[in-house]
């Protein structure tokens, strides 16, 4: 669900597939020929426990490519990038199932976070195009101004 969406170039948002069965559902993430496939790189899961935030991450070379199987969070990305035309826009978006299950693509050099709106705790699952090094990755406080985004005074939509 997009609470607020200005356009950020580079970020794509993908309906997910979910095949429903009465013994558990088989949920897509990514395949190897979807537009936004670059290469693989690192596959991992974050768990994020309810009212948790984690924010702000920048990444210099990789992409994310972020999906919700489990729980609910809210995903800010901000573009402070000199190069796009997208630069200071800021996305707000819902992620999780079974009303938002998507996958949010996220380019280099964008600053994103996340937090749990979910009572339970959220399973990220992130297919990215290169593995993770902390020579390639920044990171601010959550409070940091240079984001126009509060965490602590923006109200939950629910």
């Amino acid at each position: 669900m997009t609470l607020f969406q200005n356009k950020i170039e580079g970020v794509n948002i993908t309906p997910l597939k979910e095949i429903a069965d009465n013994r558990g559902s088989v949920l897509h993430m990514i395949r190897c020929d979807s537009p936004d496939f670059v290469k693989f790189g690192e596959c991992y899961f974050s768990e994020v426990l309810s009212d948790s935030i984690k924010a702000w991450k920048k990444h210099t070379i990789q992409t994310q490519n972020i999906s919700v199987p489990i729980g609910k969070i809210r995903l800010v990305i901000y573009d402070c990038r000199d190069s796009t035309s997208t630069k200071g826009n800021l996305m707000i978006l819902e992620l999780g199932r079974p009303k938002a299950y998507q996958r949010v693509t996220i380019p280099p050099q964008v600053w994103y976070g996340f937090k749990c709106i979910s009572k339970t705790p959220a399973l990220i699952v992130n297919c990215a195009d290169y593995p993770h090094t902390a020579m390639e990755s920044q990171a601010l406080d959550l409070t940091d101004s240079s984001v126009p985004y509060s965490w602590l005074s923006n109200m939950e939509i629910n």
